[in-house]
């Protein structure tokens, strides 16, 4: 079983940091671990040609749809200070385990 690398997880709000989509931000959709990679909501846009199919009740034609990036090109935005920031982790009083930002200090799980 593989890990993932990034403690990215799923509805996380990302920013991209490199390639055709840089500076734009998102929200994670899905995560693939045995790849490393995301699938973030209206960004890394792909054209797709697909062939009609009846019996599913598919349409023909160019389908834009999101692919996954590698996890490594995006980064966590704070949800307190709204900056793009790595990530660290604190055991708080109650024995939980939670991801704090490393820029302010605040909580990212809710």
């Amino acid at each position: 079983m593989s890990r993932l690398l990034t403690p990215i997880r799923r509805n996380d709000t990302v920013i991209v940091t490199t390639g055709k989509d840089a500076g734009k931000r998102g929200r994670v959709l899905k995560i693939l671990p045995e790849k490393n990679r995301v699938l973030i909501e209206g960004l890394n846009l792909i054209k797709r040609h697909t062939k009609p199919n009846p019996g599913k009740n598919i349409k023909g034609g160019v389908v834009q749809r999101e692919a996954t990036m590698h996890a490594s090109n995006v980064q966590l935005v704070c949800p307190e200070c709204g900056a793009r920031t790595r990530i660290g982790h604190k055991l708080l009083d109650d024995g939980r385990k939670v991801r704090i930002c490393r820029k302010c200090e605040g909580v990212v799980d809710k």
